[in-house]
């Protein structure tokens, strides 16, 4: 019997097994939608699809750096436990490995590690870890150099939180360190130029909502409220910052005074929603 595209999928999503595994399985059922199924559980390739509504809130996110691209992704677990588990942290990394190669977790579950997909390779860790494991974000950034920091780390590569600073001119130990103060101080921007234009209406409101109901005249609130805006700015863009190395001076200066220059910076921490 022909198996077709369309069986393949009735039994991928039925099941959660990989695509190679759900086609093998009809070829050895004669397309038997009923025994495939069956072969899929006896074969433990189906232990997936009974886990995938359960909630995968801890994990890890890793991060890999190779030629000036650096790349961030979290894959979320239910328990820490499992996320603690090495193997579950090497495979944390390898799709961090394949991420390198692609712009977004759709094109990533079709990327290869080591000859097998990422979307094989998830489910066969659902099933061997009996847990629901997620591939939830990815980030990336470019430049003549990548920097990286990874905080709380179970293996290299791998831990809790994730950074990446790009730069030009910059050396690894500075760039380390700015990738430390990502860490620390969560920018929401590199600069006031590239601020969330809704972050910062909001802010905005709540300036202009407390001058107003300061009572002071129109020329003062207007002071109030530019004055409040470059102090968000101050402490949620990067290079305005202060230093957590050294809170004397900026994270601007810190660049500066080392001969180079931040283009672009990326953060991922486990469970976090992108608003903050």
């Amino acid at each position: 019997m022909k198996i077709t595209t369309e069986m393949i999928k009735q039994l991928r999503d039925r099941t959660g097994a990989g695509l190679m595994d759900a086609k093998e399985a009809l070829s050895q059922n004669e397309g038997n939608l009923t025994a495939a199924l069956d072969w899929l559980r006896l074969k433990g390739k189906a232990k997936a699809a009974s886990k995938a509504d359960r909630t995968a809130a801890e994990g890890l996110v890793g991060m890999h750096i190779e030629d000036g691209v650096g790349v961030l992704v979290e894959v979320n677990s239910e328990t820490d436990f499992a996320a603690r588990n090495p193997e579950f942290a090497k495979f944390v990394v390898d799709v961090c490995k394949a991420a390198a190669t692609v712009d977004d977790i759709k094109s990533l579950m079709s990327a290869k590690f080591d000859g097998t997909s990422i979307e094989e390779m998830l489910t066969e860790k659902i099933a061997k870890l009996r847990e629901n494991i997620v591939i939830r974000n990815m980030k990336k950034v470019s430049g003549d150099s990548v920097h990286g920091y990874v905080h709380n780390q179970v293996i290299e590569g791998a831990g809790k939180i994730g950074t990446l600073v790009a730069a030009r001119g910059l050396g690894n130990e500075t760039g380390k360190k700015i990738a430390m103060h990502v860490a620390a101080a969560r920018p929401i921007s590199l600069s006031e130029q590239d601020a969330p234009s809704d972050r910062v209406e909001r802010e905005r409101r709540v300036l202009t909502q407390m001058a107003e109901e300061s009572g002071k005249p129109d020329n003062i609130m207007e002071k109030m409220v530019s004055g409040g805006l470059r102090k968000f700015f101050a402490n949620e863009t990067l290079l305005k910052q202060k230093y957590v190395v050294n809170p004397e001076i900026s994270v601007e200066d810190a660049v500066k005074q080392a001969g180079g220059e931040v283009t672009g910076f990326a953060y991922l921490k486990v469970g976090e929603a992108e608003e903050q």
